[in-house]
């Protein structure tokens, strides 16, 4: 016999309207559905929530404890809300719910979202541990090394921890840099959020930057190479060469991190995202007015810089160097600068050459000495007669040593040579960088 004929054909047509019947279409539900429902009562203890079930579900207070008090009391009957089903059915065949694993898992899609767009969020600095910072994401509890946090200073670990305690209750923007849902871990970088940015505000500078400009800028980093130098949210590198007119042998010795700066643009490499900037041309070059302070001649004072095969450069200004050829340094065939010099060395010259166009000038110490103490306390006052001595007392002297000694070659072969030497001179590196 039929199940049909069992019921009664009036009984079937009942129960297939039931069926029908949309107040009676329930949804079933599982632990881990993400649910939208609408809250029908809110008690201290407990909120009612209609997600479609038979009955209402029930949201513990337990379940409901990230809410401020303002967002709770915020929550009216008749408003949406996202929910996360605990259990489907209790034994009061309610569904038990939870607001926070709901908020909770919201906050891990979008989370997992911005991670794969590699976009920067901010978070509130919850607490600190022994490691680094605890911040908050909507429920989801993320953490920050110390060591990619900028704020964080080193030296010893009670430091450390101060540095941490402060930065409680403080925002920091930050870039998602490992995430796993399921072992609850996020790791979070300040760091690298920040290294973005200024990416990114180093490609919209290096657009507007032209070649000549000129800018005012920090110095954040020293290294042996030269200096970097932030423009305005990207940092350009200084070279060596184009920190200063005189010679510099390490950008620590007239720089220091945090000296303000005014830099001209020499190059941008949009493609390599370099940017060359020179302090020194932003400040009067010397040799445009070396004819109006050197002549052919001229007693001065200067100071050894750096020793060649070849010769010594000396300083005589802020600038200005010249050369003292090895055959202008002494009365006998010298092999080396270093037989009578060193690097630092007080000297008087005579100026034998000015060339301002290849901005060279060309010294002897020799002819110098030769000059009389008369001549010489006129031209350098009586610090002149006391270098004078000095070199005299080292044995430095303008005449041969002895009968066996080679003379030095005459004036007309000493400036031929240096012509020649000349073009090695250091003094050129600023010009070819």
């Amino acid at each position: 016999m039929s199940q049909q004929a069992v019921l009664g054909d009036s009984d079937v047509a009942l129960f297939q309207e039931l069926l029908r019947d949309p107040a009676h279409d329930y949804r079933l539900f599982r632990y881990g559905d993400v649910v939208e429902g609408t809250i029908m009562s809110i008690h201290p203890d407990e909120i009612l929530v209609d997600i479609g079930g038979k009955s209402e579900g029930v949201v513990p207070a337990r379940e409901f404890s990230t809410l401020s008090p303002e967002e709770l009391a915020q929550l009216r009957p008749g408003d949406r809300v996202l929910v996360f089903v605990m259990q489907a059915e209790d034994q009061a065949g309610q569904a038990v719910l939870s607001i926070d694993r709901a908020r909770q898992e919201k906050s891990w899609r979008r989370l997992q979202q911005l991670y794969e767009a590699g976009e920067v969020l901010e978070a509130e600095v919850i607490g600190h541990n022994k490691g680094g910072l605890l911040v908050n994401l909507d429920g989801v509890r993320g953490f920050v090394p110390a060591s990619q946090v900028v704020a964080i200073r080193g030296g010893d670990e009670s430091t450390k921890q101060a540095d941490m305690a402060r930065l409680v209750g403080s925002r920091l923007r930050l870039k998602i840099i490992e995430i796993n849902r399921h072992r609850n871990r996020l790791i979070l970088s300040e760091r690298q959020a920040m290294q973005e940015q200024r990416d990114a505000v180093k490609a919209q500078l290096i657009e507007r930057l032209r070649e000549g400009d000129v800018l005012r800028g920090r110095v954040t980093s020293i290294a042996d190479f030269g200096v970097f130098v932030d423009i305005g949210g990207a940092d350009g590198l200084v070279h060596l060469s184009e920190i200063s007119w005189n010679r510099v042998k390490h950008p620590s010795e007239v720089l220091q991190v945090g000296d303000e700066v005014e830099v001209c643009v020499l190059s941008v490499n949009p493609d390599q995202k370099k940017i060359a900037l020179s302090i020194r041309r932003t400040q009067p070059e010397p040799w445009t007015k070396i004819a109006e302070s050197y002549t052919v001649g001229q007693l001065v004072r200067g100071t050894v810089t750096q020793l060649a095969a070849f010769g010594a450069f000396a300083q005589l200004s802020d600038g200005i160097e010249g050369l003292i050829h090895v055959s202008e340094l002494a009365g006998w065939r010298v092999e080396h600068p270093r037989e009578v010099l060193h690097e630092g060395d007080e000297v008087i010259v005579r100026v034998i050459r000015v060339d301002a166009t290849r901005r060279r000038i060309g010294l002897s110490l020799r002819r110098a000495l030769e000059a009389d103490d008369e001549e010489i306390e006129a031209a350098l006052g009586p610090d002149g007669l006391r270098i004078k001595q000095e070199l005299l007392d080292r044995g430095i002297t303008p005449y041969p040593v002895d009968e066996e000694s080679e003379p030095v070659e005459d004036e007309a072969d000493v400036l031929d040579e240096f012509e020649e030497t000349a073009e090695l001179s250091p003094a050129d590196d600023g010009e070819t960088a």
